[in-house]
């Protein structure tokens, strides 16, 4: 069985602890606590964890808001927010750093303290259950190892053309990472491919191969070959688009 892993981010020692404890007493693994936003960021960086559970107000030059949008946007980390803090203000910049990762609750979207636990761990299982994709996460996981060894570039797409994996090939080719591309739209590195059309006429079989330009980190381009390919759900239905290409050859 694979634990989830919690990162906890809160500046009060014993608020901490009680949330671990929750945590572990229902299965859930927590492998770190810290009081910064800094070493937020940092242990997420390096290890990943599959949730972090913030606190707003923390210790150090970054509170909890300013670490969520870099964990949020630099590692796709789903963080929920669990504050005392509710004055409109905060909310508002609360409210920006990436909402899809929070579980609402009126009136202001957020768990209080002091909290229930039930209501915690239902916070957790709904977050968790929406970010894996309906169980897939470990197998994406998988396949991202696997298109990390070819020589192809492959950039990943949602159903707006927004970029959500790039591997290291294309990383190579572009000169930029993964992480400067996130979110970005594929139309903004590949200006000459058609989305609209490929999402018009696609089917479960089709593939659309091509000549593209490529924006490099410096604002160049280069002439790549490059095939546009559907990804599909368990239903067949179109979730989004994979991008594979290479240099053209001359």
């Amino acid at each position: 069985m694979v634990l989830t892993n919690i990162l906890v981010v809160e500046d009060e020692l014993i608020t901490a602890k009680d949330i671990k404890n929750s945590l572990e007493k229902v299965g859930y693994n927590v492998p770190a606590m810290v009081s910064t936003g800094e070493d937020a960021i940092k242990f997420s960086d390096r290890n990943r964890p599959d949730l972090v559970i913030m606190d707003i107000k923390l210790d150090g030059t970054l509170d909890g808001i300013d670490a969520a949008e870099i964990i949020g946007s630099k590692f796709g980390i789903p963080i929920l927010y669990l504050t005392s803090y509710s004055d409109e203000i905060t909310v508002e910049r609360a409210k920006a750093t990436h909402p899809s990762a929070f579980i609402l609750k009126e009136p202001f979207e957020f768990l209080h303290k002091p909290f229930e636990e039930n209501e915690l761990h239902t916070a957790i299982d709904i977050i968790l259950y929406q970010n894996s994709q309906n169980g897939l996460k470990n197998h994406y996981k998988l396949l991202k190892s696997v298109l990390n060894t070819i020589n192809d570039g492959v950039i990943a797409t949602d159903l707006n053309g927004k970029i959500n994996f790039m591997n290291i090939a294309a990383e190579k080719l572009t000169g930029r990472s993964e992480q400067n591309y996130m979110g970005t739209n594929l139309v903004d590195l590949v200006p000459n491919i058609n989305l609209n059309g490929f999402m018009g006429q696609h089917d479960s079989t089709d593939f659309f191969d091509g000549e593209f330009l490529l924006k490099l980190n410096n604002n160049t381009y280069i002439s790549i070959e490059g095939s546009l390919n559907p990804i599909n759900d368990e239903y067949s239905t179109l979730d989004g688009i994979i991008f594979i290409f290479r240099k053209h050859k001359t």
